[in-house]
């Protein structure tokens, strides 16, 4: 139950937050680009335009986690 609060918190937030949503999807594009090394640029962006909604639900929590981490630590 607790997940589910902090994923809806989350993706309230990227709703209602464009630079931390622009933030949030860089990071998560990059951390997914990492995951699928073996894709070329042209195979990747191509998998980023398919995935991408699920990639940022799933990982909204994690995402709002590291953007408020980063600010913390600038």
């Amino acid at each position: 139950m607790e997940r589910d609060n902090m994923m809806h918190g989350a993706r309230t937030a990227l709703n209602t937050n464009e630079d931390m949503r622009a933030w949030a999807e860089n990071y998560l594009k990059e951390k997914t680009r990492h995951e699928k090394a073996d894709l070329n640029e042209e195979d990747f962006e191509k998998y980023w335009k398919y995935h991408k909604p699920e990639i940022m639900h799933a990982g909204a929590s994690e995402a709002v986690m590291a953007y408020k981490q980063r600010n913390r630590e600038n």
